[in-house]
């Protein structure tokens, strides 16, 4: 207790609290801040429905309530933001943010949530005032689509009428250089043969072969030694066994015999590089060293690798020939049920730029095979078929390729349109095989069209032969001889006159 006299005690410094005068300050702008934002939003809204005043109220209710969690938790206090949407239904979309360790978010879809779920008249409604509304007001394709743009109509055009042509110019042109690479092995490398054996005696000195000529003395052994285990086969034999079978065990079958086949084909497309490497360093190693005898018994194993290999796929062509055959009359829906099986397989995968890349040249062979094919059909039929059947022959055949186009095409416009392929990829594709047809250096090697005719030119010269031998009169063996060399170079000079048109338009069309 202080007596009345005593002198008065000088008051003692209040400690100060600079964390709490932030708080205050803090406090003070987000109050500050809302209440100018609620007094600058209904100014500027004053003929707003009474809807958007309630959505105004929650949220202001909200905002006390966090500024109000905020201050007691310690936590800083953020700030309203508001964002009017123009339209015909337009709202306010009010945040409230507290910054700290924690958020609490109120946004336009919890309001418009609220909104729905508060509506007490949409059960007071009566069923045609709801169906008026819908009428005059909704969409009835909106709710489940969304609204197009012109990235959305590219995508559609480009699947219907920009890729396809492109794909089906670059499958046909791949089709050409198969087939020109096809006539070159029945043509080119003959003739380049029967010069070096002419050559030799002519001379009558031996001369080691270069890099091109062991490479062509190679295939030439593989073609024969192929033609030789053929001609030991009973394809009749086959044909009735394959013909005994019902139609679903076919369908089965022939799956069967197209992925050996294909297996077959990629393992002697890396088999027959490899000889040809064996021949390269065999023509260029020196004379009388280790390496001579190395690289000589290199290349003999590598063509005896070469030749067991091709005969397991000249074996697996002969059958899937003759699988064909045996149901002639269900080719087309064989084949077609066939197709629809590949485009249940690639369309709905994920691919690269590459891999449809790698794709289109697998379809460009694939036709080419289905052309060995037909071939080999149209010379059964000569053979052993009775009545008119050129006819039939003809129509099952045009349909066949027709179903095989439209096959393709299908398959890679929504392979493009899955992945995000524009059509431009395909007329890359065009050109680096162009590069390749004007023998021009790709960037990469796996961008190359690789094709091995072997087997499809000694299946031809197996079911050619018969039809020939047919053809020959029955004369004494002289006269016999001078028929076969006869329709020998005739075939040759036919065979040349067309591999020499195909190059040439293939020449101009890539120099183009």
């Amino acid at each position: 207790m202080r007596h009345r006299g005593a002198p008065e005690e000088p008051p003692q410094p209040q400690p100060s609290f600079p964390h709490r005068k932030k708080k205050r300050k803090r406090r003070a702008t987000a109050t500050a801040t809302v209440g100018s934002t609620s007094v600058s939003f209904e100014t500027s809204h004053t003929d707003a429905p009474d809807q958007l005043n309630t959505h105004i109220h929650d949220a202001a209710v909200a905002c006390e309530q966090s500024k109000a969690t905020a201050a007691g938790d310690g936590f800083r206090f953020g700030e309203l933001r508001q964002r009017s949407v123009n339209g015909r239904d337009s709202f306010v979309d009010l945040a409230v943010t507290a910054v700290g360790d924690g958020y609490v978010t109120e946004t336009v879809e919890s309001l418009e949530l609220k909104r729905v779920l508060g509506n007490d008249s949409i059960p007071k409604r009566l069923p045609v005032s709801s169906f008026l509304e819908k009428v005059l007001h909704g969409n009835s394709v909106w709710s489940t689509t969304t609204v197009g743009d012109e990235k959305g109509r590219e995508r559609v055009y480009d699947t219907i009428f920009r890729l396809p042509w492109r794909c089906e110019l670059l499958i046909d042109v791949g089709f050409f250089v198969c087939f020109n690479s096809f006539l070159s092995l029945l043509t080119i490398m003959p003739t380049r043969i029967v010069m070096t054996i002419w050559r030799l005696l002519k001379t009558r000195k031996f001369k080691r072969p270069s890099t091109i000529e062991l490479s062509d003395f190679g295939c030439f052994l593989i073609m024969i030694c192929g033609v030789i285990v053929l001609q030991q086969i009973d394809i009749s034999l086959i044909y009735h066994m394959i013909r005994g079978q019902e139609t679903i065990k076919l369908y089965v079958i022939y799956n069967m015999l197209e992925i050996f086949d294909k297996l077959c084909q990629n393992f002697i497309g890396d088999v027959l590089p490899m000889l040809f490497h064996s021949a390269e360093e065999f023509a260029r190693c020196p004379l009388e060293t280790e390496s001579m005898k190395f690289w000589i018994w290199r290349f003999i194993s590598d063509q005896v690798l070469a030749v067991v290999a091709s005969n397991i796929l000249f074996l697996g062509a002969i059958t899937l020939s003759a699988c064909i055959v045996s149901h002639y009359n269900a080719l087309p829906a064989l084949l077609v049920s066939n197709n629809f099986s590949e485009i249940k397989s690639y369309v709905f995968k994920g691919y690269s730029k590459d891999n449809v890349h790698s794709m289109v040249y697998s379809d460009s062979i694939e036709r080419f095979h289905i052309s060995a094919f037909v071939l080999f059909v149209l010379a059964q039929n000569i053979l052993e078929a009775e009545g008119p059947w050129f006819g039939s022959f003809i129509s099952n055949i045009l349909l066949v390729y027709l179903f095989e186009m439209a096959i393709d095409v299908i398959k890679h416009s929504f392979i493009a349109k899955f992945n995000n392929i524009s059509p431009v990829a395909y007329s890359e594709f065009l050109e680096v095989l162009c590069k390749q047809t004007l023998h021009m250096q790709t960037e990469d090697a796996k961008k190359k069209l690789t094709f091995v005719p072997l087997a499809p030119a000694c299946v031809v010269i197996r079911v050619l032969a018969p039809v020939y031998a047919a053809s020959l009169p029955y004369n004494p063996l002289p006269w016999r001889l001078f028929w076969i060399l006869l329709f020998s170079a005739i075939t040759y000079i036919m065979l040349t006159s067309l591999k020499v048109l195909i190059g040439m338009v293939l020449q101009k069309h890539a120099r183009w």
